[in-house]
């Protein structure tokens, strides 16, 4: 792979660690844009140009307000400034831990709320004796089969959407055969070997993590990551909007564990 790095500035929206359910979102979202930091900082002053709000900081809430429903559609549609420069990545995390379920025990088993927070807590656990264990092992058939699929699955994965979703995104900007440079949006849980799973990712050219408010174009894509998770969110609880979710689906990825 040669040539001069593809700079893509990503963030995400969402992100609870390995907690999957009866946490504060339902929907965890990871989004690219490549945009120059000349472009990115034309769409943030497009963007207060349209929405004309004294907040210092802009977030994707002031998008999402109603009365900001024609700034919405813009940004998203086919004359806004992202797209076809945009990629996302979603994952519903209740059927991430449904699909969990049923690779554990078969599709005979109801994945309701409570046995799916059980299994989440018993995949996060490190401590095989821990509550969490008896209380899934009680709803699901305690088993010797069972505990030891349990033990193979937590010692092998882990239930946090952001690697997979940061190494998707560098499979997806680099499948032309460019090298890719992530400027990332600052993750504290990203080091050890985590960082070093994400820096061994054939096609990066390198990763930098900066402060949000430092650079324009993970700005945008703040914005970006911030109105797709609340659009699918919506979808998910049978609040969705058509036109959203028609405007924001050439940007999701086709490996999102959405539906």
């Amino acid at each position: 792979m040669r040539g001069v790095p593809l700079e893509i500035a990503c963030d995400e929206s969402g992100s609870e660690g390995e907690k999957l359910i009866g946490g504060q979102t339902g929907v965890f979202a990871h989004a690219g844009v490549r945009l120059s930091l000349e472009e990115a900082a034309a769409c943030l002053v497009e963007l207060r140009r349209r929405i004309r709000s004294p907040a210092v900081e802009y977030k994707a809430n002031h998008l999402l307000r109603t009365k900001h429903r024609r700034v919405l559609e813009w940004f998203l549609g086919p004359l806004g400034p992202v797209h076809g420069r945009a990629h996302v990545y979603l994952v519903d995390k209740k059927r991430r831990l449904a699909n969990e379920l049923r690779a554990l025990v078969g599709p005979g088993l109801r994945p309701d709320d409570e046995l799916l927070a059980a299994l989440n807590d018993v995949l996060r656990t490190r401590n095989r004796r821990e509550p969490a264990a008896g209380s899934f092992f009680a709803m699901a058939g305690d088993t010797a089969e069972l505990r030891a699929k349990v033990g193979q699955a937590r010692d092998a994965k882990t239930l946090d959407p952001l690697v997979p979703a940061i190494l998707r995104a560098v499979e997806y900007w680099s499948a032309r055969g460019e090298p890719v440079f992530l400027v990332h949006d600052e993750q504290p849980s990203l080091k050890g070997d985590r960082l070093a799973l994400i820096e061994s990712s054939p096609g990066l050219a390198g990763v930098k993590f900066v402060d949000s408010r430092t650079d324009p174009r993970v700005q945008v894509a703040d914005f970006l990551v911030g109105v797709a998770r609340r659009i699918a969110e919506d979808a998910l609880t049978g609040n969705g909007d058509g036109i959203l979710t028609g405007l924001l689906a050439p940007y999701v990825d086709s490996e999102s564990r959405w539906d």
